[in-house]
């Protein structure tokens, strides 16, 4: 599940128990996960914005 660990904290699931379920030692390293799906998210949807606007 590492690899969309992301998914369950977009959806509400506190990440402590994201970090249990992925056996992350530091909530640091979830976190981070975390953070660059949501960057992800943000690029996708600027990229959909942007080609409304065209």
């Amino acid at each position: 599940m590492n690899g969309n660990a992301g998914v369950p904290i977009n959806l509400g699931v506190p990440p402590q128990v994201v970090r249990d379920i992925v056996g992350h030692s530091d909530i640091e390293v979830t976190m981070t996960i975390y953070a660059h799906v949501s960057l992800d998210d943000k690029r996708n949807a600027l990229g959909k914005l942007g080609d409304a606007l065209r």
